[in-house]
């Protein structure tokens, strides 16, 4: 089992300060982010995501334009969205820049789709929130089709249907990695299955273990649907220091100056330091501490959800780049061999 997990990380681009509190620029956060994912692929991770934004607080709005130039600068580590929000996009143009990523990096790209958390895209590109969730589904249906390769003909309410229309470039490798994000709906679950893609499962909060039901729903329903086993993954935040301690205080109040300007928009409460620690406890979604507590954290999450990759979304809010490298730098080198020990002393 323990040979089995990949290990990545996520990141949303947000715009960050430096070390003594003066605001990035948010072409230098770009900059920064390429460099992130640099380290990421020199400590062996296995993946590095991008999420995308249109918004003062997050730098990208581009992925695969970042994503691209990252390829140019790594080797082996795989690149992919986290999330593309798919419902404001175009399914043809989405396949169209992730195979030409997958062209560019050899083989290396991944897209994990979406409908996102934030709607400031629907907007700005012209779309009404109203359709919500028939773009959602639309575009996935039509992006489905896409993925499994050849002429495609597909047909439905919000463009023109296609009739036995080839796609550019093709994917080399003969399929495009793709998987759908869901954010805890049992009907996004049973839609990963029924496309057959693989689910990653973005836990933000609470035990992630109480998303084993979710992770059997999925199996289920690919056993109904007489598929074969497809791997689950999992993204939650985290951060990681020397010491439980200088991790935490580190952390909590770039952490909460996210949340309470995210909140503003969402109705949340301030975040006080006492649900900080809560979610950063053993049972929280919050991967924050030293290697050790992270490592026993992570094999608990991961063997009790039986997933087979984790995803660290490491960027969290104005937390400078400087300490996110460390982070970086430390999950790779110290937290993902400690958690393939944990695991494997857990299969005996």
């Amino acid at each position: 089992m323990a040979q089995e997990i990949e290990f990545g990380l996520d990141t949303f681009g947000d715009v960050t300060v430096d070390l003594q509190g003066k605001p990035v620029s948010q072409a230098q956060v770009l900059r920064n982010v390429a460099a992130e994912a640099v380290l990421a692929d020199e400590v062996g991770l296995n993946f590095f995501g991008i999420g995308e934004h249109h918004r003062d607080d997050f730098a990208v709005s581009s992925p695969e334009v970042l994503l691209a130039s990252i390829a140019a600068q790594t080797k082996n580590i795989h690149l992919g969205s986290a999330v593309t929000v798919l419902s404001s996009d175009d399914p043809i143009r989405v396949f169209q820049k992730f195979s030409t990523l997958d062209a560019v990096s050899n083989g290396r790209a991944e897209v994990i789709v979406g409908r996102g958390s934030f709607t400031e895209s629907f907007p700005l590109f012209g779309f009404d929130l109203q359709d919500y969730e028939k773009l959602f589904e639309e575009k996935l249906d039509l992006f489905a089709h896409l993925v499994n390769g050849g002429p495609v003909s597909w047909q439905g309410t919000i463009r023109p249907p296609l009739q036995e229309q080839s796609v550019y470039p093709t994917v080399e490798g003969g399929k495009l990695k793709t998987w759908i994000g869901v954010g805890g709906s049992p009907q996004s679950v049973v839609r990963a299955a029924q496309y057959g893609l693989p689910l990653m499962l973005a836990i933000i909060g609470g035990d992630p273990l109480r998303f084993r039901p979710y992770v059997d729903l999925y199996h289920q329903a690919l056993a109904q649907l007489e598929l074969e086993t497809l791997p689950i993954g999992q993204h939650s935040p985290g951060f990681i220091a020397e010491t439980d301690d200088e991790a935490k205080n580190l952390m909590f109040p770039h952490y909460q100056v996210m949340h309470e300007r995210i909140g503003r928009t969402r109705g949340w409460p301030p975040l006080t330091r006492a649900q900080f620690e809560h979610e950063a406890g053993p049972e929280g979604a919050l991967f924050a501490g030293s290697p050790e507590t992270v490592a026993q954290k992570l094999a608990r999450s991961i063997h009790g959800l039986g997933i087979s990759r984790f995803d660290l979304k490491y960027s969290l809010g104005t937390l400078p780049h400087e300490h996110l490298m460390s982070s970086i730098k430390l999950y790779g080198e110290v937290v993902v061999p400690r958690v393939r020990e944990l695991l494997s002393e857990m299969a005996k």
